[in-house]
C-alpha cells in the first residue's frame, strides 16, 4: 500500500493482533486492493437469489469508508472490524453476514458442500481434501461443518476469542 499517514492507526491495530486481510480478500471481489459498493454486490449476488439488499450495500459503504472515498480501503476495513472485536467477544456485523451468505442451508454451520460452492464462486481452486482440511482447522467435522466461530479460525480472524 502507499504511504497515506495512517501508519499509527495500523500500528494500534496491529498490536492487537488483528489478521483481517483473509475476510478483506473475500469481500474484494474484483481484487483491485478495496472494497467497492459493486463488489458487495457481487458477494451477496452469489449466495443470494434476491440479489444485494441496497440499504444494507449503502449502509456498509458508509460505515466501513472512513475517508468517503467510495471504496474500502484494507486499513479502513481493519479499523472497522478491529474496533468492532474488541467492542464485543464475537466480530459481528460483516462477517456474521458473510457466514449467513455461505450457509446456503441456514442450519448454523458451513457443510463441505457451502465451503466447496463458495471458494468455486471466488475463484479459489481448492479440492475435496483441502476443504476437509479448511473444516478442520475451524474446529469442525466432516460430516457436521464448520460453526461461525469456525469459519472465523479458517480466516485467521478469530484473534480475541
Amino acid at each position: 500500500m502507499c504511504p497515506s499517514g495512517t501508519t499509527t492507526l495500523r500500528s494500534e491495530i496491529h498490536t492487537v493482533g488483528s489478521d483481517l486481510r483473509p475476510a478483506f480478500n473475500v469481500l474484494d471481489a474484483d481484487h483491485d486492493g478495496k472494497i467497492s459498493g459493486d463488489d458487495l454486490r457481487k458477494f451477496y449476488a452469489g449466495f443470494s437469489s434476491g440479489g444485494a439488499d441496497e440499504e444494507v450495500i449503502k449502509t456498509m459503504m458508509s460505515v466501513a469508508d472512513l475517508n468517503k472515498d467510495g471504496f474500502v480501503e484494507y486499513h479502513e476495513f481493519e479499523r472497522v472490524l478491529g474496533t468492532q472485536k474488541r467492542a464485543s467477544s464475537s466480530s459481528g456485523g460483516v462477517m456474521e453476514d458473510v457466514f449467513r451468505i455461505m450457509d446456503k442451508d441456514g442450519d448454523g454451520k458451513l457443510s463441505h458442500d457451502d465451503l466447496k460452492s463458495y471458494m468455486e464462486w471466488a475463484g479459489f481452486s481448492a479440492g475435496d481434501e483441502d476443504i476437509k482440511a479448511m473444516i478442520r482447522l475451524g474446529g469442525g467435522e466432516e460430516k457436521d461443518g464448520v460453526s461461525y466461530n469456525g469459519l472465523l479460525k479458517i480466516l485467521a480472524i478469530d484473534f480475541l476469542v
